[in-house]
């Protein structure tokens, strides 16, 4: 008898925020992802009264969920019945309260020392903010925080 290796998990990260949408247009344009279209999902769970009109918001002239956005790597596939991104995704959750410490976990965006700068400044003109710049035996970052301060490193 042999054991079969289980199937490894997908994931995505969360991301808790006041603004989903917001955030969702900053990471999407930061990382150069693509903003889900849940409207098919959003306009049959509406028709069968499972979501109500309150739970929803327009999102780039479309339906979408009041609370929750994801954007996707645009090669990945996705579920054309849901807009649910299958593989590298970040979810946005609207949460009521704010953002008081720092991060347990951060994104670091892998521009290269060539291209560090150029893109530190493409950040700042999406709303991103420069906290500081680190040079270390073991390199070099700058980190920033994004339009609802969460931290994240451009190496």
């Amino acid at each position: 008898m042999t054991t079969q290796e289980p199937a490894p998990l997908h994931w995505k990260i969360v991301i808790d925020a006041a603004d989903p949408h917001a955030q969702a247009d900053f990471w999407a344009a930061a990382l150069h992802y693509t903003a889900e279209d849940n409207s098919t999902l959003v306009e049959r769970l509406l028709s069968l009264g499972a979501l109500s009109g309150e739970a929803t918001v327009e999102y780039h002239g479309r339906p979408a969920f009041r609370d929750l956005v994801a954007v996707r790597h645009p090669d990945d596939p996705y579920d054309p019945e849901t807009g649910t991104g299958l593989g590298r995704r970040l979810l946005f959750q609207r949460v009521p309260e704010p953002k008081t410490v720092k991060n347990r976990l951060h994104l670091d965006l892998h521009a290269g020392p060539e291209r560090r700068a150029d893109e530190v400044t493409r950040l700042q003109a999406l709303g991103a903010r420069v906290l500081r710049e680190v040079r270390e035996p073991a390199g070099q970052w700058v980190l920033m925080a994004d339009p609802e301060g969460n931290e994240f490193c451009v190496q």
